[in-house]
C-alpha cells in the first residue's frame, strides 16, 4: 500500500536553486513557506502549489505529478523563460510530396 498523507514522495525529487532536494510533500510545503515572503503567497503560482499540494496529500491518487509541477512553478515564479534561437529547427512544412519532385 502506498504512504498517504505528507510522507508521501515524489517521483523524482524537486532541487531547489539553494541546492535542497524536496522528497516528499511535507519537505515542499515546508520550503515554500519558509522561502515565500508573506507578501507574494498570494501570487497564483504559489496559491495554486499549496491547493494541488494539499490535494495530494489527502487524496491518494495521481495527484502527485501535478504537485511536482506546481512546486516547480512555485519556486520559479520570477524566471522568465528565454528563447533559444539555436535550438533545433522543426521539420514542419519541409515534407516533400513524391508528386512536387
Amino acid at each position: 500500500m502506498s504512504k498517504c498523507g505528507g510522507q508521501r514522495e515524489f517521483d523524482e525529487p524537486i532541487g531547489t536553486p539553494d541546492g535542497t532536494l524536496l522528497r516528499a510533500l511535507r519537505e515542499a510545503v515546508a520550503y515554500l513557506t519558509k522561502t515565500v515572503p508573506k507578501s507574494e503567497r498570494d501570487m497564483p503560482a504559489v496559491t495554486a502549489a499549496a491547493e494541488i499540494l494539499t490535494y495530494a496529500a489527502e487524496r491518494c491518487i495521481a495527484w502527485m505529478f501535478l504537485a511536482r509541477m506546481a512546486t516547480l512553478k512555485a519556486i520559479h515564479r520570477h524566471e522568465v523563460r528565454q528563447f533559444n534561437p539555436d535550438a533545433k529547427e522543426h521539420h514542419w512544412g519541409k515534407r516533400k510530396l513524391k508528386r512536387d519532385q
